[in-house]
Parts: C-alpha cells; sequence; structure tokens
C-alpha cells in the first residue's frame, strides 16, 4: 500500500468480520486497551491477534491510538453511524444507476426506518 492517506470521504473501508467486531466494542464502550478488548470478546483470543487487528484498523484510519502510561488505547476515529453512511455513500457513487439504487434500498427497508427517512426529509425540506 501507498503512504498516501486515504480519503475516507471518497473511500470508506468495509470491515472482516473480527474486525467489525472489534470496532463494535470501541463504538460500544469508548477507547480501550488491547486487553479490555480481549476482555469485551469473551476472553478467547490472543492478545498478538487483537494488536494485529488495531494496527490494521490504526493503518486503515479507523482508530486513534492514545497512549497511556505503558499501555494504548485504542479510540474509533469516528461513529458508527458515519462509518455506515460512508459505506452508502460509497454504494451510491459506484452504482450504475443511482436512483434505482436508492429505490431497491428503499423497498427493502422496514417501515419504522421508511418512516424516518419520510420525517427526515420533511423536516429538511427535501421532500418533493
Amino acid at each position: 500500500m501507498s503512504g498516501k492517506k486515504r480519503d475516507q470521504q471518497s473511500e470508506p473501508v468495509r470491515l472482516g468480520a473480527l474486525e467489525q467486531q472489534v470496532m463494535d466494542v470501541l463504538w460500544d464502550h469508548g477507547a480501550a486497551t488491547i486487553r479490555q478488548v480481549i476482555i469485551r470478546l469473551g476472553g478467547d483470543l490472543a492478545y498478538t491477534t487483537i494488536a494485529t487487528v488495531l494496527a490494521n484498523l490504526e493503518r486503515k484510519e479507523l482508530v486513534t491510538p492514545e497512549r497511556e502510561g505503558r499501555s494504548v488505547r485504542y479510540a474509533p476515529r469516528h461513529t458508527r453511524e458515519k462509518h455506515a453512511a460512508q459505506l452508502m455513500k460509497q454504494a451510491l457513487s459506484t452504482s450504475n444507476d443511482p436512483m434505482a439504487s436508492i429505490l431497491h434500498f428503499i423497498d427493502e427497508i422496514d417501515r419504522r426506518d421508511l418512516q424516518l427517512l419520510r420525517d427526515y426529509l420533511d423536516k429538511s425540506g427535501r421532500s418533493g
């Protein structure tokens, strides 16, 4: 990989299963050390495994390490919701037909989420 910074606005990161679990711990509980992440994941994973996952998440610019004495705490760089929004934005930007993608998405979401979308569009003045 080159030394260029990742442009997360145009290139959000899809997460592997273990990366997702680690990010969920950080999103749910806030900054944590490697040992704290292991404990919150059930205590069955090797220290080096979680250290590698967190190093990869740091390289992908999803977490920020914070020195705390002799240990390091890792904090998410942005919220779970912002990450999800970036993934949706990328999906639309890579679609050959964004309108069709939006319509398929709306057909697939449940009524409660559809109502949230309607309410937001009405409130923001974007419905039409």
